[in-house]
């Protein structure tokens, strides 16, 4: 979780929440090259990889490259599989989880 530069103060367990829900579809959106209406529809038991045609193997490093980028978390090598980009709330739920180790 991010401290506000301007006030000093975490955001709401709800706020980091959206903020970073909205942040792996934008992700998705830019990496992927899907189209608003596509992103909009991805809930959490859309299924990514083996599922959606546009994330192939080199998709994955550049969404992986991105959300690092984007959150400000570190992805090791080692916690990449295939459980966490099964469906988007798994990544949602990984990516949530990396951020609030801090």
């Amino acid at each position: 979780m991010t401290i506000d530069p301007q006030d000093g103060t975490q955001p709401s367990e709800a706020d980091e929440a959206a903020f970073v829900d909205r942040t792996l579809r934008g992700v998705l959106r830019d990496v992927l090259g899907l189209n608003d209406d596509r992103v909009a529809a991805i809930d959490g038991n859309t299924g990514l990889f083996g599922h959606l045609p546009e994330m192939d193997s080199m998709a994955v490093a550049g969404l992986l490259t991105e959300i690092e980028d984007r959150l400000d978390i570190v992805i090791e090598d080692d916690e990449v599989d295939g459980e966490m980009l099964e469906t988007f709330g798994a990544l949602l739920a990984f990516v949530q989880s990396k951020r609030a180790q801090g």
